[in-house]
This record gives structure tokens, C-alpha cells and sequence, in this order.
């Protein structure tokens, strides 16, 4: 075989992954765009079979896993996406939102609620500091916290600490919600949001 038969082939030969890799991105992205999100996995799984450090492919899988509901694995692929883009806010922030869901879940033990939960606020607070004024996350964060602080309220034979944590947890969540309507004095849902808080919060002081 000539050199330059062998360098083409060679060439060839190292560009098929790539091409590949590409291919199933584009697809997997088009499906995410048309709001196809079984077919965006599909395609963005074997994407990340292809290259599993390629960051914006992993960012769109754990996207439509969310939306597909898969919520474990959406954590887990913008866990990788952590690893590999540190700075990525809104990988954690999804992330949280996704730990959020599973804290719900009927089927979670009391401890896996308080895992999830405790991860999702975590996330959040990661994804503020990166990103200080995007108020959807300091929203989203002081749901968190009244949710928590609801959780530890409400276990049986709540210990001292676990009834400390959760007016904490309340007034970290009235603190959140106020600092998104001071940002926009007009919205009334973060109005509702921050009654709704103080109102569990003056029951657990027993001021209501």
C-alpha cells in the first residue's frame, strides 16, 4: 500500500467518530428543539458513547432525560457535566431541580427525601454564586427551603435540632423569595410564595 493510500485511510479511519459524534449530536439537538425528548436521548446517548467528555452533548442528554422525567439520570449526566465544565450554572442548577422531583416522590424513604433535598439546595446555592442575578435560582432555592423546612416540621418525634433546622429553613426561604420580589416588585406568584412561607413559619413559632 503507497504512503499517502495509508495516510488517507488512516485519516478516514480517525475521522469516523467524529462525524459519528456529530451526527448524533445534531439529531439529538433537533429533537430537543422539536420538544422530541425520547428521540433527543436516543441519539445524545450514543453521542456519549462516541465521546463521554463532550460537555454540550452531556448538557442536552441530562436536559432530556429531565424532561423525559428520568430524573437519576439527568443528575447524573450534568454531574459529568460538573466535572468536565465546573462553571456550568446551569448544570446545577438543573441538577437541583431535578433532585427537587425526586424529593417528592411517594416511593422515597424519609432519608433519601432529606438526601435529595439537602443536594438540591446545595446545588442551587452552588449555581448563585456562579450566577448572583438570576433570580429564578434564588426562587427556586427559597421553594426549596420551605419545603425542607416543612420536612424537618413535620418528622415524627422531631428532635429540638430538627425543629431549629426548619424555621431556619423557613426564614432562609422567606429571605430568598423577598430578595426575587424586591427585584421585581410586581410579582404577585412571589408574593403568594413568601405569604405561603411565613404562614408555616408562624405556625412552627406558634404565632398562628
Amino acid at each position: 500500500m503507497r504512503l499517502s493510500l495509508l495516510v488517507s485511510c488512516l485519516i478516514i479511519s480517525a475521522a469516523r467518530p467524529v462525524l459519528a459524534q456529530n451526527a448524533y449530536v445534531n439529531l439529538g439537538r433537533q429533537a430537543l428543539m422539536d420538544g422530541d425528548f425520547k428521540t433527543a436521548v436516543q441519539h445524545l446517548e450514543k453521542a456519549c458513547i462516541v465521546d463521554s467528555t463532550n460537555a454540550n452533548a452531556l448538557w442536552m442528554l441530562g436536559y432530556s432525560y429531565y424532561h423525559n422525567e428520568s430524573y437519576k439520570k439527568s443528575i447524573a449526566a450534568y454531574t459529568r457535566v460538573i466535572n468536565i465544565k465546573p462553571a456550568d450554572y446551569m448544570a446545577y442548577y438543573y441538577r437541583a431541580r431535578a433532585k427537587c422531583y425526586l424529593a417528592k416522590d411517594n416511593q422515597t424513604t424519609a432519608a433519601e427525601k432529606e438526601k435529595w433535598m439537602l443536594g438540591a439546595i446545595f446545588d442551587f446555592t452552588k449555581a448563585i454564586e456562579i450566577a448572583p442575578a438570576d433570580m429564578k435560582i434564588y426562587q427556586n432555592r427559597g421553594i426549596a427551603y420551605r419545603e425542607y423546612g416543612v420536612f424537618k416540621l413535620q418528622q415524627h418525634n422531631a428532635k429540638p435540632n430538627d425543629r431549629a433546622r426548619g424555621i431556619n429553613s423557613l426564614k432562609a426561604s422567606i429571605t430568598d423569595l423577598e430578595k426575587v420580589l424586591n427585584d421585581n416588585p410586581s410579582r404577585a406568584d412571589i408574593e403568594s410564595l413568601i405569604a405561603l412561607s411565613k404562614e408555616k413559619l408562624a405556625t412552627a413559632v406558634g404565632h398562628h
